[in-house]
């Protein structure tokens, strides 16, 4: 662990239980997916995309209160994928009807994930809008989403993830 590193969240020490799911569901969609721990200290993210009724993605999200500064340059997950595309959402302010987004694709080995603060994009609804990247000073909000247009089934194992 670094000086400045602080744990957004670690499974090893925490239940999933404060992580909900939005589906898209909220607008016609059938996609399922739960975040649940396992008994190896990860949680998983798992579950269905279907593409009908205007569907396509799953998320589950975790309600934070974070404060960085200058020395903090990226967010870092420790996670097991399933080799597909991800992405990792960041809310300066919870009310924000927003999110800044930065993609990361999986493999099915361990990996350690680091993306760029400055490279979270501003997007609403799949839309980039026309704003300038992440520079806040707090993480209100941190989600995992997956929507690659496709019906697929995923499962993301995540072990812990920080801000360094």
């Amino acid at each position: 662990m670094t000086v400045s590193e602080i744990i957004i969240y670690d499974f090893s020490k925490n239940s999933s239980q404060k992580w909900r799911q939005t589906n898209d569901d909220v607008m016609g969609g059938i996609s399922t997916s739960a975040m649940l721990s396992n008994s190896n200290g990860y949680g998983v993210f798992s579950g269905n995309v279907f593409t009908e009724n205007n569907g396509g993605f799953a998320m589950t999200r975790l309600k934070t209160n974070i404060a960085i500064d200058e020395s903090h340059k990226k967010i870092v997950l420790w996670v097991n994928g399933d080799g597909k595309k991800y992405q990792f959402r960041i809310k300066s302010k919870q009310y924000m009807r927003f999110w800044y987004v930065q993609s990361f694709n999986t493999t099915n080995k361990e990996q350690r994930i680091e993306l760029n603060l400055n490279d979270f994009y501003p997007s609403f609804r799949g839309y980039r809008l026309n704003k300038g990247n992440f520079d806040s000073k707090s993480i209100e909000e941190i989600a995992i989403l997956i929507g690659n247009k496709k019906d697929e089934k995923f499962e993301l194992k995540i072990k812990k993830i920080t801000i360094e």
